[in-house]
């Protein structure tokens, strides 16, 4: 691989694409312009190819302790300006948003769990 494909493939931005990897630790700030977390990660529907949620890390200390918030890929805008997600959720209703504290807690295959998240923002099911 010559240099420069080693560094494009580095920068994992095309345009308007971005690697996943460039979206993972991506601050995520809320309604009123505060920071509420990081994008921990992004699920990605198998069969459309597109992608269904961010997982938001929030809470806890030098992240530890965090809580995770699946958060509708929808809901998400990015902000050239802040180089983050901004949402038009709040800290206040993450605090009641479903969550969980340990991967084991979350069941992505249940197709409830998804519409509970879904239900819980107002998105609409495609």
């Amino acid at each position: 691989m010559a240099i420069t494909d080693t560094a494009m493939l580095e920068q994992s931005e095309y345009g308007n694409l971005i690697g996943s990897d460039k979206v993972e630790g991506t601050a995520v700030y809320g309604a009123d312009g505060d920071r509420i977390g990081t994008i921990e990660r992004v699920m990605i529907d198998k069969l459309s190819g597109r992608v269904s949620y961010a997982v938001l890390a929030f809470g806890g200390f030098l992240g530890l302790g965090n809580d995770h918030y699946p958060l509708p890929w929808p809901s998400l805008k990015y902000d050239t300006q802040l180089g983050g997600y901004v949402t038009a959720v709040t800290q206040d209703q993450l605090r009641g948003a479903p969550k969980y504290s340990d991967e084991r807690e979350w069941d992505w295959g249940d197709l409830a769990t998804g519409r509970k998240v879904d239900d819980y923002y107002g998105v609409q099911l495609s």
